[in-house]
């Protein structure tokens, strides 16, 4: 990855619902680039058959791939479970192992994992923490959006 000081500094903000867990689930994220005209875009999308986690990935995934240029990026994620995974270590673990994780079962959500680790190679990415549910607005407008597309691929079933 060759960033420059030029690279576009984003701020990224992901979240993920599933109701029941598992069930249909939600997601989206928050693309935020102060240095281009404080430009934001938001971004969502439902799945049947799946799970938070699941979701939480996705969202992160997605996030990471509407960028069109490598960039500095802050992703504030609520989900511990990716957090840890890239500032604790957790992944490196993981691969050095070959996908298998304490009690020597296989990592869940592996394929999830792989692409969002091919795509975190492409761009500078701090990872931070926020508490969900906290009055964050961007957390919040993530939520927001990722219970909506879920609300809305129930509805669809429901009507059939």
């Amino acid at each position: 990855m060759q960033l420059h000081m030029k690279n576009p500094i984003v701020e990224i903000y992901t979240d993920g619902a599933c109701a029941p867990n598992p069930g249909i689930g939600g997601w989206a994220a928050v693309l935020i680039s102060p240095g281009h005209g404080n430009y934001r875009k938001e971004i969502f999308g439902a799945k049947r058959n799946t799970t938070n986690n699941r979701m939480e990935l996705l969202a992160t995934i997605k996030a990471l791939q509407a960028l069109k240029t490598a960039c500095v990026v802050n992703l504030h994620t609520d989900s511990r479970y990716i957090e840890r995974a890239f500032n604790d270590g957790w992944l490196y673990k993981w691969q050095s192992n070959q996908w298998i994780g304490a009690g020597r079962q296989p990592i869940a959500n592996r394929d999830l994992w792989q692409e969002l680790c091919k795509l975190s190679r492409i761009h500078k990415i701090s990872w931070h923490w926020i508490k969900g549910h906290a009055h964050n607005p961007e957390n919040e407008r993530c939520d927001f959006l990722a219970v909506q597309a879920r609300l809305k691929l129930v509805a669809q079933f429901s009507a059939v």
